[in-house]
């Protein structure tokens, strides 16, 4: 079967090509993709050649990882179903996670056109007349970076805390947004660290919600000025063992650490420290089928919000120029759609 995919050629290089997929089989969905929404950090050290698997950095002697199709999530609408298959039909609109396609590094890849998909890697989305969407959202874009959004709803669902707990989530990308998010929903009392004023915004002032910006403030005395009571959760996004320390010096004892971030090979980190303070450690990542079952609902029902969080689309045929702005950052940018159009 022929389709059409955002490929990464080499390091940062972005084309959109025609690539061969495996005929379907009946275990098997085709799905016509309407947009993909791109994962800046993973996919972006894909691009960069960091990395050659999920959570798997790129190291000297590993086979270069090119070329790879991109991404991991996006919805469309069912064109195709497998006779094993008995509740999708053709014509539902869906979320799924990676198709097969063949000649590439990795043999399957998200931003694929139409997408051969297994059954456990597709979700039915709500419509504008069911219930569940009656309070949340109905507009099936709200769900294209499920699997993202999801990676956030595990990194504050994952600890343990009481009502009113103090909670720290370093990074305002979109997993730091979703875990801010997340902890808000379950009652603590968060603080979001970033360094865009922008993308804080979008988290928005509340009676238990606050944003700090570190690129101007000491974000570690603000915090402890905010959470006299001391930080129960800690939760880094971006991928560095020098903020997991710095969250160490504002948790209380038996605290929380989640770590999301991608730290390639320098991801080595002290134990000793942390248990002084006999801290739980999580290691949030990939996606898991009642997480997104989750995630899926609280979008559904207005608890996780996504949509405002999309600062820029773009046709997929201009894919590369949407990577050239996530890469040189040269506007404030977050949640980049891909829109598939006639693809």
């Amino acid at each position: 079967m022929q389709a059409r995919a955002v490929v990464f050629t080499a390091p940062n290089t972005v084309e959109v090509q025609n690539v061969s997929c495996p005929d379907p089989g009946p275990d098997d969905l085709v799905v016509r993709v309407t947009h993909s929404w791109i994962s800046n950090g993973t996919e972006g050290s894909y691009l960069r050649g960091e990395r050659i698997a999920g959570d798997t950095p790129y190291r000297e002697g590993d086979d270069w990882p090119f070329p790879v199709v991109a991404g991991y999530q996006k919805v469309g609408v069912v064109e195709w179903v497998g006779d094993h298959i008995t509740d999708v039909d053709v014509g539902e609109t869906v979320f799924a996670t990676m198709g097969a396609v063949g000649g590439m590094f990795e043999p399957r890849g998200g931003q694929v056109s139409p997408s051969v998909c297994r059954r456990d890697g597709v979700w039915k989305l709500p419509s504008c007349g069911s219930g569940e969407a009656a309070s949340g959202s109905c507009e099936p874009l709200a769900y294209a970076g499920m699997v993202l959004t999801q990676v956030g709803y595990n990194c504050g669902a994952r600890p343990a805390f009481e009502l009113g707990d103090g909670a720290v989530v370093v990074g305002d990308g979109l997993v730091g947004q979703w875990a801010a998010q997340t902890l808000a929903w379950r009652g603590a009392e968060v603080v979001l660290v970033g360094r865009h004023d922008d993308r804080l915004a979008k988290f928005g002032p509340g009676p238990a919600r606050h944003v700090v910006n570190a690129k101007s403030t000491d974000w570690k005395s603000a915090v402890r000025s905010l959470l006299p009571q001391g930080v129960q959760v800690g939760v880094d996004t971006v991928g560095s063992v020098e903020l997991v320390m710095d969250l160490f010096d504002v948790m209380r004892r038996f605290a929380h650490l989640v770590s999301a971030g991608f730290y390639g090979t320098q991801d080595a980190v002290s134990l000793q420290p942390l248990r002084y303070k006999e801290l739980a450690v999580h290691l949030a990542s990939g996606w898991w089928p009642d997480r997104m079952d989750h995630t899926r609902r609280l979008i559904a029902t207005g608890q996780l919000q996504t949509l405002p969080l999309i600062t820029h689309r773009f046709p997929v045929l201009d894919a590369a120029r949407a990577w050239e702005l996530i890469e040189s950052k040269r506007e404030p940018v977050l949640g980049v759609i891909l829109d598939w159009g006639t693809e």
